[in-house]
């Protein structure tokens, strides 16, 4: 069965490995066009880029430096034709009729091709430094929030005028012209069971985080996700998280991650099972407990595929037999030549993306000759 693969761009600085030992680097437009690019001639299908407004520190700044999404991606679907983007909205400081109109505007740049990611927000910090946090009580009833948010925006898209006479929204003939001539897809991140709800009604996909280290079939949300889709009677797929260290032998890339490891940023690794414990309504399955697990916290702990070429294909082709899943959204640990490697040695040897076209590149070409069918 086709499988869309995404690409998680590196928005925010150092990426998703918190770490002395990662390579380290600011974001920029250009590096993030060069990937964007560059995932688009290998055939994947979106690229998402995150929003985060303040950073975990150490002594690596790990993610104190970041870009802004929609700025970001309206500039990107400036320099790409066929993939689909995704800029994401941290709800609590943008108004949702404002939202619509920057995504029409996209739209408009990238005819069907751009959609955005709902944030309800888990970082206390980042909205406290604006006078934007509503107080702990928000965790409560952050989705109720969401809800009426994204209802304001469907409304404006569809009929160029809302009415929503809310708890949270009150829009008084609120109006928008032009309208998208393109449906705006919702995604969202939701883990939590009332996340889930939440996603199922409102959201065309929603992301689930990959869990362990090579361990494919098991994803956080997946079954959650379905069954809360079947209530609602709405088709909504699963996108998995993953990050990918993929290397010319198993041995080499073992030891890439290792060294990953023993270099952890401890001290921005505190602040974010800091900032995690805020929320005393979190549940072992939301997003502030997951990513705070000890084990592999050095990758934000998303589920990682480390291994040769064979090794990594084989488990990408085993997340595309799991129910529910629609899509695979990678991060790398080295971004360009992550890209390189899964493009050009992994991706073909892959069942689940044999609908992509290698092209001319030989070494394409010789390892998908090799497939272990």
């Amino acid at each position: 069965m086709p499988m869309e693969i995404g690409v998680f761009i590196p928005i925010g600085n150092n990426g998703w490995l918190i770490s002395e030992n990662a390579p380290q680097y600011k974001p920029s437009f250009e590096m993030n066009k060069q990937i964007v690019q560059k995932a688009e001639s290998y055939g994947f299908d979106f690229a998402l880029s995150m929003i985060k407004l303040r950073g975990f520190g150490g002594k690596t700044e790990f993610w104190d430096h970041n870009l802004e999404s929609f700025t970001l991606m309206a500039g990107l679907a400036a320099v790409t034709s066929k993939i689909k983007l995704f800029a994401s909205t941290a709800i609590l400081t943008l108004p949702p009729a404002i939202v619509a109109r920057m995504a029409t505007t996209i739209d408009s740049i990238a005819p069907g091709r751009f959609g955005i990611n709902i944030v309800t927000g888990w970082q206390m910090a980042e909205y406290e430094q604006m006078s934007m946090w509503p107080g702990n009580s928000y965790f409560g009833y952050r989705y109720e929030y969401a809800t009426e948010y994204v209802k304001v925006m469907k409304d404006l898209w569809r009929d160029g005028v809302c009415n929503l006479d809310g708890k949270h929204f009150q829009m008084k003939d609120c109006k928008m012209s032009p309208v998208p001539s393109n449906e705006i897809q919702i995604v969202a991140a939701c883990q939590s069971a009332k996340g889930m709800e939440f996603a199922a009604e409102f959201a065309n996909f929603n992301f689930v985080m990959g869990t362990g280290k090579n361990t494919p079939s098991e994803f956080g949300g997946g079954q959650k996700l379905l069954e809360a889709a079947e209530k609602t009677g709405r088709d909504v797929g699963a996108y998995v998280l993953f990050m990918v260290i993929a290397e010319d032998t198993n041995e080499a890339a073992e030891a890439k991650w290792q060294h990953y490891r023993d270099g952890a940023d401890v001290g921005a690794l505190a602040w974010m099972a800091n900032q995690g414990g805020k929320d005393k309504n979190a549940d072992e399955t939301s997003t502030v407990t997951t990513i705070n697990l000890p084990e592999g916290a050095v990758n934000m702990n998303i589920g990682l595929l480390c291994g040769d070429y064979v090794r990594i294909a084989s488990m990408l082709d085993e997340v595309a037999e799991q129910p529910g899943t629609k899509g695979i959204m990678l991060v790398f640990d080295d971004w360009l030549a992550g890209l390189d490697k899964f493009g050009q040695k992994v991706q073909p040897l892959m069942k689940s993306r044999d609908h992509i076209i290698p092209g001319t590149n030989s070494v394409a070409s010789g390892v998908k000759r090799q497939r272990l069918d």
